[in-house]
């Protein structure tokens, strides 16, 4: 089962593609996704990257937290759970 990956402080210039051939260091990138403004189309400067097994998770977690990629430190931690929210105020009427 795979287990996704929180990955903090991503560089402006880090792509999906850099961020799998980074964390494929440690086992099997199931996907890699840079999570984006929905308004400027620019990085928020986190992402998400599944790992295949929980083993490679964790190593990738030893093997990638605090170091560099693309002039930025990195801060990978297992993700949390989405938590439930009551839905947003839609202030269009």
């Amino acid at each position: 089962m795979s287990q996704t990956l929180y990955v903090g402080n991503v560089s402006y210039q880090s792509t999906d593609e850099s961020l799998a051939t980074a964390f494929g260091q440690a086992g099997t990138v199931v996907s890699a996704k840079i999570v984006m403004d929905k308004f400027t189309g620019r990085s928020r400067g986190f992402a998400f990257v599944d790992m295949d097994t929980a083993e490679s998770a964790q190593k990738a977690i030893d093997l990638l937290n605090g170091k560099d990629l693309d002039g930025r430190e990195l801060r990978v931690s297992l993700a949390r759970p989405k938590e439930d929210r009551p839905p947003r105020r839609d202030f269009r009427n």
